[in-house]
């Protein structure tokens, strides 16, 4: 006979965590939820399936692997630690897998506490988005002892299709801003190269199929800039604040490696302009507006006779 199936938690239903929980749940696993908004865990439950726990320590108590996703790893510490924190209701040899875009260094001393509660840390960041989340096709990063990989892989399976060791933990959630800072630049650069072409006369749909048809590709002329950026959607599900922080992480790591950056530190810099020039609580692809500012322009608009 089979082991019994392992019983998972996730903490953040957020735009990320709910579908990701949701894809636990069609998967089979015994799911609890816990969320700091009040009633989202219950609306969870009720809506999906699962079980939704009134704390964070009553989901470490009924879970074998505690899946966090959550915005920085300040409140990833928050949530593991206090009286109703995850290590006080942690079983023991139970994994906790944090799948948020954290610091690198944080994360190491994070797994270090949870190691001494008698559990194992490891960390597996996502990149896909909203869209791939709900699919079950998130690209998965993971950084942890590879046995542990195997204990957790059939969970992380169901929502994702690419999983990746890259490391020890930590490295995961480095190679994650190191991603994002990749994204980060060809989004700035695409958006530059649509508003030249504009201003020539070429139309920036146009321009976005020949780029998807040639060397110019890549992840934002495929999947972000018709459907948020000329569409005036600006609607990707993650937000501008969150793209700045995850570059301050990747040049946090340049500097603590001595590596330079002048283009790296230039589109953070951008990226942070855009943060204070459109104000809080914008989508990322919102970061647009700010070289439609500095041109003078809007794309998609008709040129003015």
């Amino acid at each position: 006979m089979s082991a019994p199936q392992e019983r998972v938690g996730l903490i953040g239903i957020g735009s990320m965590g709910w579908p990701m929980a949701a894809r636990l749940v069609q998967a089979g696993f015994s799911v609890t939820v816990f969320d700091a908004v009040p009633g989202q865990a219950a609306k969870f439950a009720q809506e999906v399936g699962g079980q939704a726990a009134v704390t964070c320590a009553e989901l470490a108590a009924q879970s074998d692997i505690i899946f966090t996703m959550l915005p920085t790893s300040a409140i990833v510490e928050q949530v593991l630690n206090g009286e109703q924190g995850v290590l006080a209701g942690l079983r023991p040899d139970s994994v906790v897998v944090d799948m948020s875009s954290g610091v690198p260094a944080h994360t190491q001393r994070l797994a270090q506490a949870v190691a001494a509660a008698g559990g194992v840390m490891v960390d597996a960041p996502v990149s896909g988005g909203v869209p791939r989340a709900r699919t079950g096709e998130l690209a998965i990063m993971y950084g942890g002892p590879a046995a542990t990989l195997e204990r957790v892989r059939p969970a992380l399976s169901s929502m994702g299709t690419s999983i990746t060791a890259v490391g020890e933990v930590g490295s995961a959630h480095a190679m994650k801003a190191l991603n994002n800072l990749v994204s980060a630049g060809g989004f700035l650069i695409g958006v530059e190269a649509m508003l030249i072409g504009q201003q020539f006369g070429l139309d920036p749909n146009v321009i976005v199929d020949v780029l998807n048809a040639s060397t110019g590709m890549n992840n934002s002329t495929q999947k972000k800039f018709k459907q948020f950026v000329l569409s005036r959607q600006f609607n990707s599900g993650f937000g501008l604040d969150l793209m700045v922080k995850d570059l301050g992480i990747a040049l946090g790591i340049a500097t603590d490696t001595g590596t330079p950056t002048p283009f790296a530190s230039l589109c953070r810099e951008l990226w942070a302009s855009a943060g204070k020039t459109l104000g809080k609580g914008q989508d990322h692809t919102a970061v647009a507006r700010l070289s439609e500012q500095l041109a003078g322009v809007e794309l998609g608009a008709k040129p003015k006779d």
